[in-house]
């Protein structure tokens, strides 16, 4: 049986959920796998308007199961074997066209922040902790777990982060950039909440918009300036590009279909 559990509480919206409580959802290798296609599967949906990834058990993620460490990353080279399947997971995320929200309670640790870090937003509750300990087990976050950190933080952040190996709390992911939202109360959703007025607007312009914006940061905008531009095109062609008008003039919400 798989510990990522999809869930959908409405059509919408999808909540993918690393079951593995006893390990406070540290993630073994199957788990990475297994995130990677499901991410890869929901970024085929047209319905769907938002993904939700949290953690049961009061936990968001701590890091890769380390108790496998010994048989499958015993040196250098199985070391990259393992971690070409983590990455794999972060770029499935990533690449979701649609937006992604982390749902963060309890540790968000190591592989865990660099989960948090694929999504768009981090939603946070207030006893939340998050930290990159890799300092402190002689070991290295990796070049895709370093772009992640320091596109959402900035140099200085990622320096402390990764220099001090410490825990830092919900107060102070707001700070540096790490979270999005301090919350109370059940984090899915709050998280829900947080992106009720993403799910609400038109779908086409925000899957395009999360898509340019990407292409920016990552330097590739030019290379994909005809993707893009037909991006841009598909939005002004569609139905919902004439309801959001129709909308607009009547004086009432839109209703989106993503066509």
């Amino acid at each position: 049986m798989s510990e990522i559990v999809v869930s959908r509480p409405r059509p919408a919206v999808a909540i993918v959920t690393i079951s593995r409580p006893a390990r406070r959802n540290a993630c073994d290798r199957a788990a990475w796998r297994d995130l990677a296609s499901n991410f890869r599967a929901l970024g085929r949906e047209k319905e769907l308007r938002l993904v939700i990834l949290t953690g049961a058990g009061g936990h968001f993620c701590a890091g890769a199961d380390i108790s496998e460490f010994p048989r499958l990353r015993a040196d250098s080279a199985s070391g990259a074997a393992y971690e070409r399947e983590v990455e794999a997971a972060y770029e499935a995320l990533r690449a979701l066209p649609q937006p992604a929200v982390a749902a963060i309670a309890g540790f968000c640790v190591g592989g865990g922040c660099a989960l948090a870090l694929g999504c768009d937003f981090r939603v946070l509750h207030s006893g939340a902790r998050f930290g990159i300990p890799a300092a402190r087990l002689g070991t290295m976050y990796s070049i895709a777990e370093c772009r992640l950190l320091l596109e959402v933080v900035g140099l200085a952040h990622a320096k402390r982060i990764l220099y001090g190996g410490e825990l830092f709390d919900a107060a102070a992911a707001l700070r540096m950039g790490f979270g999005d939202a301090v919350v109370e109360g059940d984090v899915v959703e709050q998280a829900m909440a947080f992106a009720n007025a993403i799910i609400a607007n038109a779908p086409l312009t925000i899957r395009g918009s999360k898509a340019v914006l990407q292409a920016l940061a990552d330097g590739e905008a030019e290379d994909r300036r005809n993707e893009l531009e037909a991006l841009i095109r598909q939005a002004l062609d569609s139905e919902d590009y004439r309801e959001g008008a129709a909308a607009f003039l009547e004086k009432r919400p839109p209703i989106f279909k993503g066509r």
